[in-house]
């Protein structure tokens, strides 16, 4: 199958139906705030390293989370109920991905969180489209995730822990405030034993856009910045 070259001005993606096996669709283009969010409503990401040209993926199947299906294990119930984190929405975005990209370099693996990703998704926080959740131990930042949300689905792109179970801990408070909030999915990319263990599974990638062609036109409830309550 070809990978198709995205022209500079114009933020059309081929179908997705044409992506290579693995999910690869396109190359170039840039970071714009009206390009991610043409690719996110159509079910395509970027995900490149440094040194590399933007590389957009749309994966088949596509790993998603329904929200009412969550599993919590026993062990992660337990460290929820010692309230040994404090959870926050909002707080600390550009933060919590510096810190998805440093833990990742300290543990000797590569990172997507480049410059140009950082400044891209940070402009998208900045107009409401992007969120972070944060755990803290004090003033300490022991862990968090960030993503896109549009209409009522959340897009997953990264998480990082410094204390043990803090990001699980994170992830479980945002699934359950947010669904409570209206949130219908999350799409989780690609298949991992983590996100499976969540209750995540895998979805053709006809139906995942189905979905995103309903949902992202409904909208959730509004997530204040601060404290993130569990109703």
């Amino acid at each position: 199958m070809p990978v198709f070259l995205l022209d500079d001005n114009e933020v059309d993606f081929p179908p997705v139906e044409l992506a290579r096996p693995d999910g690869l669709l396109a190359v170039g283009g840039d970071l714009s705030v009206k390009r991610l969010l043409k690719a996110y409503k159509t079910g395509i990401f970027p995900w490149f390293n440094q040194g590399e040209p933007i590389l957009w993926w749309s994966p088949n199947p596509r790993m998603v989370l329904f929200p009412q299906e969550l599993h919590i294990s026993k062990r992660l119930q337990r460290t929820i109920r010692q309230n040994k984190f404090r959870i926050t929405c909002n707080v600390a975005f550009r933060q919590v991905m510096e810190l998805c990209a440093l833990v990742r370099l300290e543990k000797g693996e590569t990172t997507w969180i480049n410059q140009q990703m950082l400044d891209a998704y940070c402009k998208l926080h900045e107009l409401g489209y992007c969120y972070s959740v944060e755990a803290w131990q004090g003033d300490y930042l022991a862990g968090g995730l960030y993503g896109v949300l549009l209409g009522s689905v959340f897009f997953g792109e990264s998480m990082f822990a410094r204390v043990k179970e803090a990001s699980k801990v994170a992830f479980v408070h945002m699934v359950q405030a947010f669904y409570q909030r209206g949130l219908m999915l999350i799409d989780c990319q690609v298949e991992t034993s983590h996100l499976r263990r969540f209750g995540a599974k895998p979805i053709p990638r006809i139906l995942f856009n189905q979905l995103l062609h309903k949902w992202t036109k409904e909208e959730i409830k509004k997530v204040d910045p601060g404290p993130l309550p569990i109703d």
